[in-house]
C-alpha cells in the first residue's frame, strides 16, 4: 500500500512524464515541419519512450492501491529557434526530470518505502542513459557548427539513433 505522500509524488512524476513526452512530440513536429525528417523521428519515438514511462507510473499506483491521476498539462512550445537550441532544451529538460526522481527517490527514502525505491531505480539508469544521450548530440552539434551539410548529415545519422536507444525502452 502507497503512503499518501507517495502517492502525491508519483503523481506528480506522472505529470512530469506526460509532460516531457508532450515537449518532445512539439519538437518533433517542429523538425518535420522544417523538413528534417531524422530528427522528427527521433522526436516523435523520444515522446512515445516518454509516454511509457508515464504508464509505467499509472500501472505502479494503481496495482500498489493507489489511484493515478491524469493531470492538466501546460502547451509546449510550438517553436524551437534553432536545433542547437533545441538539443539544448532537451538536455535541460532531461536534467530537470533526474532531479525530480532524485526527489522522488529521496521520499521513498524518508517514508521508508523500499518497494517504490526499488521500482524507481529503473527511472534512475533511465535518466543516465537519457542525459548522456542528450549531451552527445549536443556534441555532434557542435562539431557541425554552422555547416549547412552537416545538418543534413546529422538528420540522416540520427535514425541510428533510435534503433540504437531502442532496446532500453521498456
Amino acid at each position: 500500500m502507497l503512503s499518501p505522500v507517495i502517492e502525491k509524488a508519483l503523481n506528480e512524476q506522472i505529470r512530469v512524464e506526460a509532460q516531457s513526452s508532450q515537449i518532445y512530440l512539439s519538437m518533433a513536429s517542429w523538425a518535420e515541419v522544417l523538413g528534417f525528417e531524422g530528427v522528427a523521428q527521433f522526436m516523435y519515438a523520444h515522446s512515445d519512450e516518454e509516454r511509457m514511462h508515464m504508464l509505467k507510473l499509472v500501472k505502479f499506483i494503481n496495482e500498489r492501491g493507489g489511484h493515478a491521476i491524469v493531470s492538466a498539462l501546460d502547451a509546449p512550445p510550438v517553436e524551437f529557434g534553432e536545433f542547437k537550441e533545441m538539443f539544448q532544451e532537451l538536455f535541460n529538460h532531461e536534467v530537470h526530470v533526474s532531479a525530480c526522481i532524485n526527489d522522488l527517490v529521496d521520499i521513498c527514502l524518508q517514508e521508508k518505502d523500499y518497494a517504490t525505491h526499488n521500482f524507481l531505480q529503473w527511472y534512475v539508469s533511465e535518466q543516465i542513459e537519457e542525459e548522456a544521450l542528450a549531451r552527445n548530440i549536443l556534441d555532434k552539434i557542435k562539431l557541425i557548427g554552422d555547416d549547412k551539410g552537416g545538418f543534413y548529415l546529422f538528420d540522416n545519422d540520427i535514425k541510428q539513433l533510435i534503433t540504437a536507444a531502442a532496446p532500453t525502452q521498456q
